[in-house]
């Protein structure tokens, strides 16, 4: 037996219960999901294929709006017009399109870290001495073989260019010095005597070496000689003549045995007498000097002392012995003669006066100044060993 289908009236209640329940279960839930976070509207995320059919039932919402206040006002006025039409099935929502992919941003490059800073090294401690071992003798290494030298490339051109010029500089600087130091003199002209050039130039070349050689200061020593074309005539030095300059003023000129000229120095007469026992050993020419050399004076000093005698090899064969001769004012012929003698035993090299300084002779002024320095050189060395005690 088949089931009667339901009347309107039963339909419609059935349909206004269920519009019922649903205003109440849609007010439930509305108040349910005040307290929770609304849920997003759109799908999480696309849909991953079509719907597999139709819904099975009512949409699980209720209709949009208020609930009803209240039941109906009344019975429905007539008979429904046939069954109640289903809920039309929802249209499938559009499936959104897949949004393009963002793509990857490229990954930053990392940063070169710091090298870290090197950590001081911890100082080694101190370790003991290990207690010295008696050295062992080397043993002796083989010499090498001497390697050749190599011959040095020659100097390039304008190194040589350059050593000519510094040369040629200094030659022209050597000519230079020389000449003021021998500047040009003119002749003297001493009364009935003249004096050349050259002698002039001598006699100052002369007293420039002196005081070079510390055998005179200032207007300490003297020099004369026989004039080389006058027989008889002496030139000589004038007195407190300035030694280191010299020029054809300083000069005066007198002949042997006639007096001494004005301006003459003290000891003219011994330069007279020294001058002819020269002349009569050479035969002709005659120089004399008288030196002030400092070690040669000092050692005549020493009381009783009669004869110096030098201790170097140079001053023995040289020199010889020199004679020490007391000067006397009182009796100046007796000091002569003494002189002459004194000249004589000391090989016609020297003659010192006590306390005066030397008297050096010889053919010429240049041989006269020799003469003068090898004395003093003599005493210096006999001076030095007597300070020293040496025995000799």
């Amino acid at each position: 037996m088949t089931a009667r289908p339901p009347s309107a009236t039963q339909a419609k209640e059935a349909a206004e219960q269920a519009a019922a329940d649903d205003a109440v279960a849609a007010a439930f839930g509305t108040l349910a999901g005040m307290g929770q976070p609304a849920a997003a509207d759109g799908p999480s995320g696309p849909p991953t294929g079509p719907p597999g059919g139709p819904p099975g039932g009512p949409p699980s919402k209720g209709p949009r709006g208020p609930p009803p206040t209240g039941p109906p006002t009344g019975p429905p006025t007539g008979p429904p017009s046939g069954p109640p039409a289903a809920d039309p099935q929802p249209d499938p929502e559009p499936e959104p399109e897949p949004e393009p992919e963002p793509e990857p941003e490229p990954e930053p490059e990392p940063e070169p870290e710091p090298e870290p800073e090197p950590e001081p090294e911890p100082e080694p401690e101190p370790e003991p001495e290990p207690e010295s071992e008696p050295e062992q003798e080397p043993e002796p290494e083989s010499e090498p073989e001497p390697e050749e030298e190599e011959k040095p490339a020659p100097p390039p051109l304008a190194v040589d260019a350059e050593v000519r010029r510094l040369r040629g500089a200094l030659s022209t600087a050597q000519a230079t010095i020389e000449a003021l130091e021998e500047p040009p003199v003119p002749p003297a002209v001493l009364d009935d005597i003249v004096v050349p050039q050259h002698v002039v130039a001598d006699f100052a070349r002369m007293g420039r070496w002196l005081v070079h050689e510390d055998l005179g200061r200032a207007t300490m020593g003297g020099m004369a000689m026989l004039h080389p074309d006058v027989q008889g005539a002496v030139v000589s030095t004038r007195m407190l003549t300035m030694m280191p300059r010299i020029d054809e003023r300083s000069l005066v000129a007198g002949r042997l045995g006639m007096g001494a000229p004005r301006g003459a120095r003290e000891d003219w007469r011994l330069l007279e007498v020294l001058l002819a026992s020269v002349s009569m050993a050479t035969g002709g020419p005659a120089a004399v000097i008288h030196a002030h050399g400092p070690y040669t004076t000092a050692m005549s000093c020493e009381k009783d002392l009669i004869v110096l005698q030098p201790i170097d090899a140079i001053g023995k064969k040289h020199i010889g012995r020199i004679i020490i001769v007391e000067p006397d004012a009182e009796d100046e012929d007796a000091f002569l003669r003494q002189a002459v003698e004194a000249l004589q035993q000391g090989g016609m090299r020297c003659v010192v006066v006590r306390g005066h300084g030397a008297y050096a002779v010889g053919a010429d002024l240049t041989q006269a100044w020799s003469n003068a320095s090898m004395v003093e050189h003599s005493m210096r060395v006999a001076m030095l060993a007597r300070q020293a005690n040496l025995k000799t």
